[in-house]
């Protein structure tokens, strides 16, 4: 007896974990966005360029290769000659690559932004992702501290571009080397100390999450948190945990500034962090961005791994909801700073850098947030609906979608396979269309086109009760010659505008 042939299994359509798809209303915010951001790094004197989704793994900077497979926290394959390769995961180890192969034809200081998705092999969570988007801009080949102030006056610029308001963002800025000089002044300089430096620093940059006294807990011994887990601290002293807390605790700089230059006296490089930091003070000042705007704060700790001085980072100050039902300050949407080091590993010599990374997606919920992206909906395009399906008639209808489009105005011609008018008609409406647009036989005889009001015609639908009331309200649907089509489309299209701008 013959088996009855197994039905082939159907593949399950699924994403893999920590990717998304993008709907066409986040793609238009994302574009309108990058847009805004985009003006400002123009009119800044900057030039776009881009660099491919991958690079040779060893050009990842701390992502080196150190096993037989280099995956730890980038995606990587082998190419066809045996070569590593990985997909990017940031926009400055590709730009430090691209100036370093590219050095003798690239006029310095070179002056460059590029927005691009970047891959991180880590496990996602939520609004944790393994794919997202940057927007970097960076000064490559400029050693003065001018050119982080500049970062900083850019970046507040963008912030007021995207429409948020002074006092709703701020852009802190510290020093690395006033970091590095704290530290020092602590006892925790030289290479011995290495791993107790990154202890603290990580314990710093828990300042907004846990407070001073969590921070306290693992500068010193460790802290417990609500869980009962355990977090083993720096081991530090009190006197340390008081000259770090001083440093950190800073909120007015200008009144700070002295007791901080003795604290880090005698270092090798927190004198000089701290000259540079009241450089950057006095020419944000001198350019007319108070400390509303930016911000000297000392409690920013960014890139542990290759800033090499002034480190910046721009923070929303209102308040969001987040999914526990809490209020909290949105924080963070992008940082930066000097990276005098990236370029150097190529060129083996000082190549002076300095950038800003903003985090695209997370500001597009910040602005989602303040109503200032999306306010402004694309209209979705007027359907001209199939009648007849001989040549002529389609000949027609494929005319008047043109003369729509060539015109300025969203239009398609239905292209399913409904031969219903009534099926046609749901479908413009499932798509949000405004207008319909109507030839049969005998209007085509009559050389004119129904026009059908699909939003006056929601409204009415629910205000008239029977037919005769329907017949005598037909306000919703007019007849117009051919050749007034598109006047008689832009004229209705700007009704319903007015219509919204009253209802909102």
């Amino acid at each position: 007896m013959n088996e009855k042939p197994k039905k082939p299994q159907k593949l399950k359509a699924r994403l893999p974990r920590g990717f998304v798809d993008r709907s066409a209303a986040d793609i238009r915010a994302v574009n309108e966005m990058l847009a805004k951001i985009e003006e400002v790094y123009e009119r800044y004197g900057f030039d776009p360029v881009e660099t491919p989704l991958f690079e040779y793994t060893d050009a990842l900077g701390k992502f080196l290769p150190d096993s037989d497979r280099p995956n730890e926290g980038v995606f990587s394959l082998t190419d066809d000659d045996d070569q590593w390769m990985s997909l990017r995961y940031d926009l400055t180890a590709p730009l430090a690559r691209h100036v370093a192969e590219n050095f003798n034809e690239i006029q310095l200081p070179y002056r460059t932004y590029r927005a691009g998705y970047v891959f991180r092999n880590e496990k996602p969570g939520p609004g944790r992702f393994r794919q997202f988007m940057q927007f970097d801009a960076d000064t490559v080949g400029a050693a003065g501290v001018q050119a982080d102030a500049e970062m900083c006056m850019m970046m507040a610029d963008t912030m007021e571009a995207l429409g948020i308001a002074r006092g709703d963002y701020v852009i802190r800025v510290n020093n690395r080397k006033v970091l590095d000089g704290v530290l020092e002044a602590i006892g925790l300089g030289g290479d011995e100390h290495a791993n107790a430096r990154l202890t603290v620093l990580r314990a710093i940059d828990k300042l907004d999450k846990f407070g001073p006294e969590g921070v306290r807990l693992l500068l010193g011994e460790g802290r417990k948190d609500e869980s009962g887990d355990f977090t083993k601290g720096a081991g530090l002293n009190d006197e340390q945990i008081r000259k770090i807390l001083f440093f950190v605790g800073i909120t007015d700089y200008a009144k700070s500034a002295d007791e901080l230059a003795d604290l880090v006296a005698g270092t090798s490089r927190g004198g000089e962090g701290v000259e540079e930091l009241n450089t950057i003070r006095s020419l944000v000042l001198s350019a007319g961005y108070e400390a509303d705007r930016i911000k000297i704060d000392p409690s920013v700790v960014r890139g542990l791994e290759y800033y090499t001085g002034p480190v910046f980072e721009a923070e929303l100050q209102f308040a969001v909801t987040n999914e526990k039902g809490e209020k909290v300050v949105f924080g963070s949407v992008g940082g930066g700073g000097r990276y005098d080091g990236l370029v150097s590993r190529f060129m083996g010599q000082p190549v002076p850098a300095t950038g800003f990374s903003i985090g695209v997606s997370r500001l597009m919920t910040a602005l989602k947030n303040l109503g200032k992206l999306g306010t402004d909906d694309l209209i979705a395009p007027v359907v001209v609906c199939v009648m007849d399906r001989d040549i002529e008639s389609m000949g027609r209808y494929q005319r008047f979608v043109q003369e729509l489009r060539h015109s300025g105005i969203r239009a398609e011609m239905y292209q399913g396979n409904k031969k219903n008018f009534g099926d046609q008609l749901k479908y413009a409406d499932r798509r949000s269309s405004p207008l319909a647009i109507i030839q049969g036989g005998d209007e085509r005889a009559s050389g004119v086109v129904q026009i059908k009001d699909l939003i006056e015609g929601k409204r009415l639908s629910g205000e008239i009760q029977d037919n005769v009331a329907w017949r005598e309200a037909r306000v919703a649907q007019v007849s117009v010659p051919e050749t007034d089509l598109v006047e008689k489309v832009r004229e209705m299209l700007a009704a319903q505008a007015e219509d919204r701008t009253r209802a909102n």
